[in-house]
């Protein structure tokens, strides 16, 4: 029987930026984070309902592509806030990279508003609001 969502697992080029960005910026909490024996590093950070498994290669990582409408694939990692525009609006401030101001969401049967912008490595990240 299923008990919860545990974990999504994702690399990431440089570990203390990408810390600072979901600990700093997002609010998530630093689980924990340790040294490979390959070099790499690995941390989970908690959102509340679930853990983001990140791991840094010791040779570093390329920017993420985004995955194609017709490619299989995770699409995006979502976030949920009390209140998307000032959630927006202070990110905005410390100038992470946009790629869509906050709008009604499509879905309103599950979301009221979300916003999206990207993380240090370009993994595009969707902040969400429920009524």
């Amino acid at each position: 029987m299923l008990k919860s969502f545990e974990h999504v697992g994702m690399t990431v080029s440089d570990m203390d930026r990408t810390v600072e960005f979901y600990c700093g910026l997002l609010g998530l909490r630093l689980h924990l984070r340790k040294m490979m024996a390959d070099g790499s590093e690995v941390a989970f950070l908690d959102a509340g309902g679930g853990m983001l498994e990140i791991v840094a290669p010791a040779g570093g990582a390329a920017r993420a592509v985004d995955v194609p409408d017709d490619t299989a694939g995770l699409r995006h990692l979502t976030f949920l806030f009390e209140n998307v525009a000032e959630t927006f609006a202070r990110l905005e401030r410390t100038g992470v990279e946009i790629k869509e101001r906050p709008r009604l969401a499509v879905n309103v049967e599950v979301l009221h508003k979300v916003a999206f912008l990207r993380d240090p490595d370009g993994i595009q990240i969707e902040l969400a609001e429920k009524r």
